[in-house]
């Protein structure tokens, strides 16, 4: 099984997912996308699996820290990942793959039904 795990290393849920993940033996490449950045493919895949809304971290710093003009073009899934792929810390973290599933946030159940 090939695991990523994608966000940014100074993040709580993700530093938690980290150590749920190396405390259960899974190996995972991590992607900081706050260095990296992160690619329309990936956006588009995760916001039609589990809806734009979720994936953008609107009760986020960042989401709170965006200018009235900015979160005002935000109104569907193409200006959303427009603002993502911009933004990249405004994404919900931390997003694992499992292989051809997700998950988005730390979540130890989701993670085992997955693996399960």
């Amino acid at each position: 099984m090939t695991t990523t795990v994608y966000g940014i290393p100074n993040c709580q849920s993700v530093q938690k997912a980290l150590k749920w993940l190396d405390n259960n033996n899974i190996a995972y490449t991590f992607w900081d996308y706050k260095k990296l950045g992160i690619d329309k493919p990936h956006l588009e895949k995760w916001c039609n699996m589990h809806t734009w809304q979720k994936v953008l971290n609107q009760g986020g710093m960042m989401w709170r820290k965006a200018s009235p003009e900015a979160k005002e073009k935000v109104i569907d899934q193409v200006s959303a990942i427009e603002y993502m792929i911009t933004t990249p810390t405004s994404i919900k973290r931390p997003i694992i793959e499992f292989d051809s599933k997700t998950t988005i946030g730390f979540n130890p159940e989701s993670y085992e039904t997955i693996l399960g």
